[in-house]
């Protein structure tokens, strides 16, 4: 990786590595240096390891001070809103982190979920390696510009959105009619390595809507959001 490519990478983050091999170090997948063992460089777990214990830090702290009078459980779910892996994503896409991964050509390859985790991971390990080469005041006004000033937590704690899809069919179906929605897997398509599938979500006995992903978990996610939509909720 070029050094320009980090300072351009820099300028628009808004921030300046003295030690230019932290930042490049946070971008290192571990299936970049399985596929290229000679190289004399390190992966990014142990600043991504770093970067979410500062950023769990940064986040409850700033909760604390906006929510005066929220409860513990509010700002729990407050916190879970803004460090979750769509939201670190999200910011890792703000910044085009995507182009700056040193990936397998296997990992380089994949754009679905996994590359979602990946892309937050990496912004946790580029929050890890700031801290180590700046300290906390850089890494908290990073946090700030790149994340907080991205998501609206007025919207966020009016709407629960803090709760994933699942999460939020189950307590609209519990509040409303009684009932906790179940899911079943109405088909498997595809060979073992790319497979499909399909299932539906149910209240009852009464299928609300389907939703197809990649693993089960994502499908029964992508039912509930569909379910949602379908019942108005």
């Amino acid at each position: 990786m070029a050094t320009t490519d980090i300072s351009v990478f820099e300028k628009k983050a808004g921030i300046t590595f003295t030690n230019k091999n932290l930042l490049i170090q946070a971008f290192t997948h571990r299936s970049y240096l399985n596929e290229n063992k000679g190289l004399k460089m390190s992966h990014n777990e142990r600043l991504e390891f770093l970067g979410d214990a500062v950023l769990e830090l940064v986040s409850t702290d700033y909760l604390y001070k906006k929510y005066p009078d929220k409860t513990e459980g509010d700002l729990t779910s407050y916190r879970s809103a803004l460090v979750n892996t769509l939201s670190l994503a999200r910011a890792s896409t703000s910044l085009d982190i995507n182009d700056y991964l040193l990936l397998s050509k296997g990992e380089a390859k994949d754009m679905g979920r996994a590359r979602q985790i990946i892309l937050a991971d990496t912004f946790e390990a580029v929050i890890g390696a700031l801290y180590v080469d700046a300290g906390y005041d850089a890494v908290k006004d990073f946090i700030r510009r790149n994340l907080f000033d991205l998501i609206d937590i007025a919207s966020i704690v009016k709407n629960k959105t803090w709760l994933d899809a699942k999460s939020r069919f189950q307590e609209q179906a519990q509040d409303k009619i009684g009932v906790t929605p179940a899911y079943k897997t109405l088909r498997e398509e595809g060979p073992d390595h790319d497979k499909v599938f399909t299932l539906g979500v149910f209240l009852g006995d009464v299928q609300v809507a389907i939703g197809e992903g990649p693993s089960k978990q994502e499908a029964e996610q992508k039912a509930a959001e569909n379910g949602l939509k379908e019942k108005g909720w």
